[in-house]
């Protein structure tokens, strides 16, 4: 072997070796590549962040059809029901037991939204509307089916919720929850957050006798009250935030019962509806 052909041979030996030791480094990526995120494990995902991920706007549905009235009656027993709002927009709006589903229903591009709260969701309502008309005003609610398992009778009877409200969400009217009316020969209960004032009331209605607790306290501060309506024996009381507000006497025999459905944040969808405005959270009916 000639000595020109001896180092082409040595050349490509030394090369082969160091392709070799430069297969077994490791690997590194190129500073311009993009890998896929990674994902955090169950224990480590932010909890307020996924419960962001829940809330948004709640697709309105279509009114259910009038079911005929029939033979208006009482709860048999013991009932409770009670509305988180924390199963998100994508699921429907039940109480605690996943019975008793509430649909937002809206006019003039009213609309509801689930928007955070502590660690779950509440309900937002629309901005109090201005309009020279108020007809034109946007209008939602929840609204339910017809449950005659929610007519307390003369039972002793809890409900409420949590509010948030300021200010410029008030007006004449504004529901809070409500099951029937009080005109027309068909009994209510109610709470409701009216008049410029802020004040909250209760409100039982029947015989062609409005009953109305309503305390001298503005609730309309931008912070969360909770507001509960307890109707026991001769005497309807308002506590807000735990602590009794404002008593009035209603007669022990006044029974409430009628074939309308339950409603949060308004009477309907039609004009001069008493549209909430603000958020609503925790909403619950007790009987006995």
């Amino acid at each position: 072997m000639s000595r020109k052909q001896w180092l082409v041979v040595a050349a490509g030996a030394l090369l082969f070796a160091g392709l070799a030791v430069y297969a077994q480094r490791p690997s590194t990526p190129p500073a311009f590549a993009v890998g896929r995120p990674a994902i955090a494990p169950p224990d480590q995902i932010d909890e307020p962040r996924l419960a962001g991920a829940l809330a948004g706007l709640l697709p309105l549905q279509a009114p259910s059809s009038s079911a005929p009235p029939g033979r208006i009656k009482v709860a048999p027993g013991p009932v409770t029901v009670r509305y988180t709002f924390d199963g998100g927009v994508g699921r429907p709006i039940t109480d605690h037991l996943g019975g008793h589903e509430l649909r937002p229903l809206g006019q003039n591009g009213g609309a509801l939204h689930l928007v955070r709260q502590g660690s779950g969701l509440a309900v937002s309502y629309p901005d109090r509307c201005r309009l020279a008309k108020p007809g034109d005003c946007p209008r939602a609610i929840l609204e339910g089916d017809r449950d005659d398992n929610l007519n307390p009778g003369t039972k002793r009877l809890r409900y409420g919720a949590e509010v948030r409200m300021t200010a410029s969400d008030l007006a004449d009217g504004a529901n809070v929850v409500q099951k029937g009316y009080s005109v027309g020969k068909i009994s209510q209960y109610k709470l409701q957050v009216d008049h410029r004032l802020g004040h909250p009331s209760c409100v039982l209605a029947g015989d062609g006798a409005i009953h109305r607790a309503e305390p001298g306290v503005n609730v309309a501060d931008g912070r969360w009250h909770t507001l509960e309506c307890t109707r026991a024996g001769a005497k309807l009381t308002l506590s807000i935030d735990g602590v009794p507000a404002a008593t009035t006497p209603v007669p022990p025999t006044l029974s409430i019962a009628n074939a309308e459905p339950l409603r949060v944040g308004g009477k309907g969808t039609s004009k001069a509806n008493d549209q909430f405005a603000g958020e609503i959270d925790n909403v619950f009916v007790q009987i006995g």
